[in-house]
């Protein structure tokens, strides 16, 4: 019997290529995003290939989160796998000229939505003592960048958090792991650069970057693993990347 796999922040980037991977072997999805058009668009793609059911809500807001879940009916209610991706980066900046608007944005997306996602479809895990959750984390969350600080230390809280919840959920038998890319070329770049789309083309520009399906790609090999193999923590980079600040371009 295929597993049911929950994906945050499908809409695009690495949860729609995730999305994809899945319906291509016919895992049941439960896809969840902020943009209702483009969820809708998604679920039309891939209905042909597997069963959809789409949840459309912001992970920010705590009530919409358990609501939406809640709402799910009884044939995708039973979440066997969690992939926590929905996340941003808002700005750039050193801490002192820092926007509140933004740190409020990374931390409420990338933790305390991670943690809200996590708390309404662990209930069902823990009863079955059975699930798998992945937590889609960063190179930043490894090492610290000049003008990273608040989005470093959203992707730390995620590496942190991922290994408490592999301590507390070990008794019960749910896997819990990470993917921590480094340069992915999606959306990433123009949500933090706040639609400069010449700024964010930039970022990937003189070198191979990786693409959001390499991710998918080792999502989809985690999940698969047999029970007794957890992927416990795996970080990605692309051949160019050495580290969050070295990247050999091409001149």
């Amino acid at each position: 019997m295929k597993k049911t796999i929950l994906i945050t922040g499908a809409t695009s980037g690495i949860g729609k290529a995730t999305a994809k991977s899945f319906a291509e072997d016919r895992f049941r999805l439960v896809l969840c995003g902020r943009r209702e058009a483009l969820l809708e668009a998604l679920k039309q793609e891939l209905s042909a290939k597997t069963e959809i059911a789409t949840l459309n809500f912001d992970v920010r807001d705590r009530d919409e989160v358990f609501r939406a879940i809640a709402s799910l009916e009884p044939e995708f209610s039973k979440i066997d796998v969690l992939v926590n991706n929905a996340g941003n980066a808002h700005g750039l900046d050193p801490i002192q000229n820092g926007s509140l608007e933004d740190w409020d944005a990374m931390l409420d997306i990338n933790v305390k939505g991670l943690l809200y996602v996590s708390k309404a479809v662990l209930p069902g895990m823990v009863e079955r003592r059975s699930g798998h959750i992945i937590n889609i984390g960063s190179l930043a969350g490894k090492e610290v960048y000049p003008r990273g600080n608040v989005y470093c230390a959203s992707k730390h809280a995620v590496d942190a958090i991922t290994q408490g919840m592999r301590i507390d959920l070990n008794e019960l038998g749910i896997r819990v792991g990470a993917v921590n890319p480094g340069l992915v070329e999606t959306e990433f770049s123009n949500v933090r650069f706040k639609g400069d789309d010449q700024r964010a083309k930039a970022v990937y520009q003189g070198y191979a970057p990786l693409k959001a399906e390499d991710i998918a790609d080792i999502i989809y090999f985690v999940v698969t693993r047999p029970y007794h193999v957890n992927i416990a923590d795996l970080l990605v980079l692309p051949t160019a990347q050495a580290s969050s600040s070295i990247v050999k371009k091409e001149s």
